[in-house]
C-alpha cells in the first residue's frame, strides 16, 4: 500500500514539473513571438548599442530606451539561440513594438540607422573638419591633430589639405572613427580625379592632375551653373597658355585668410601673397576648395573657345567676352549701371 502511494504521488509530482514547465516554455513562446509595449513608449523611437557594452548593459540600455521589456529574458533568449556574441553596435530605430526574435534578428542582422554627413562642394578643408568635429555620431580620433598629422595618419602623400577630400553624402555606423571618414572622402577624390585625369583632352597646360584639381578648386568658387563651368575652364586655360594672369578673386580672398571680412578691397587685389592670381602668374600652389566632379571634369576638358574674361551678370550667371573693349562694355553694362 506504501509502495503504492509512493508512486502515485511521484507521478503527481513528475506531472506537476511538466505542466510547469510546459506553461512557461508556452509563455516563453509568447513572450518571443508578442510585440513588446513598454509604457510610455513615443515610436517611432530610437537606441543605440554601444560599442564593447556587454549583452546584458545592451539589453538594459534598451529597455531603458523604451524598446524592450525583460531584459533578462532578453539575455536569455540570446543564449539559447546561440547569439549573444553576434549582436553589433550601431544605433538602431523601431517605427513599431518589436517582439523579441525580431528584435534580436534586427541586432544580429547588424540593422542599423545609418549617421551621415554630407560635405559640399566649394567648403574649404577647414569647413569639413568643423562639420566632422561635431558631427555626434563619429568617434573623434583626430581631436587634437594637426592637418599634417591628419593626412599622415590617413596615409596621404600631399602636405597641404586642401581639396584633398572629394565632396559627397557619406554614410556610417555610430561610432566610426572619423578618421575613416577622412579615409574614404581622400581616397574618392583621387580615384575621381585619376579617372577624369586619364580621360583630359590633350594639349592642356597642367603639369600633372594635381595642377587639374587646383584648376577646378578655382571653377568650383567662381559659379555654381553647371553648364557655365567648361566655359569658365576655357577663360582660365586659355590665360594659361599665354602666360597672361588668372586674375580670379576667390584665390585673393583664399589667400588673405581671416584677414577677408568679405568686402574685397583694391587693395587687397594689390597685396602679394602666393595665393593672389593678381600679382602672380600661373596657378597658385594649392587647391583652394572640394571640388565636385563637375568641376574636375570641366577643368580636364575645357570648352573650346577663345574666351578671355567673364562678369558677373547677376543671379550667378556669367557674360563672357573674347577680348578687353568687349569684356568692358560688360563691366559697365552689369556693375556699373550703364546701358
Amino acid at each position: 500500500m506504501a509502495r503504492r502511494r509512493h508512486a502515485s504521488g511521484w507521478r503527481w509530482l513528475s506531472s506537476l514539473v511538466l505542466l510547469a514547465t510546459l506553461l512557461a516554455l508556452g509563455w516563453l513562446a509568447w513572450y518571443v513571438i508578442s510585440p513588446m509595449r513598454v509604457a510610455g513608449a513615443v515610436y517611432p523611437l530610437s537606441f543605440t548599442v554601444e560599442k564593447g557594452h556587454s549583452l546584458k548593459r545592451a539589453s538594459e540600455d534598451m529597455a531603458a530606451a523604451g524598446a524592450l521589456t525583460e531584459p533578462g529574458l532578453f539575455v536569455l533568449l540570446a543564449r539559447l539561440k546561440g547569439q549573444a556574441g553576434a549582436i553589433k553596435a550601431g544605433n538602431y530605430a523601431l517605427d513599431r513594438p518589436a517582439s523579441p526574435l525580431e528584435l534580436l534578428r534586427k541586432l544580429t542582422l547588424g540593422d542599423t540607422v545609418l549617421g551621415r554627413l554630407t560635405v559640399i562642394e566649394g567648403w574649404r578643408f577647414m569647413d569639413m573638419r568643423r562639420a566632422i568635429d561635431a558631427h555626434p555620431d563619429l568617434r573623434h580620433d583626430t581631436a587634437g591633430m594637426s592637418d599634417s598629422e591628419l593626412l599622415r595618419a590617413i596615409g596621404a602623400e600631399e602636405t597641404h589639405p586642401e581639396g584633398l577630400f572629394f565632396p559627397d553624402t557619406y554614410f556610417f555606423d555610430a561610432g566610426s572613427s572619423d578618421l575613416a571618414l577622412y579615409r574614404r572622402a581622400y581616397q574618392s577624390l583621387r580615384q575621381h580625379l585619376a579617372a577624369s585625369w586619364q580621360a583630359r583632352a590633350g594639349d592642356l597646360p597642367y603639369r600633372n592632375a594635381y595642377e587639374a584639381l587646383i584648376m577646378a578648386s578655382i571653377i568650383e568658387k567662381e559659379t555654381g551653373a553647371p553648364d557655365e563651368r567648361p566655359l569658365i575652364a576655357s577663360v582660365f586655360v586659355n590665360r594659361l597658355r599665354i602666360g597672361m594672369r588668372l586674375q580670379t578673386d576667390p584665390t585673393v580672398i583664399y589667400g588673405l585668410g581671416d584677414r577677408f571680412d568679405g568686402n574685397l578691397r583694391r587693395v587687397d587685389l594689390q597685396t602679394d601673397t602666393p595665393y593672389n592670381t593678381y600679382t602672380r602668374a600661373g596657378l597658385p600652389p594649392t587647391p583652394i576648395a572640394l571640388a565636385g566632379l563637375d568641376s574636375i571634369q570641366a577643368a580636364v576638358n575645357p570648352a573650346r573657345t577663345r574666351l578671355f574674361y567673364f562678369v558677373s551678370k547677376g543671379q550667378g550667371r556669367h557674360e563672357f567676352s573674347e577680348n578687353l573693349d568687349a569684356h568692358n562694355r560688360a563691366v559697365w553694362r552689369y556693375q556699373r549701371g550703364g546701358r
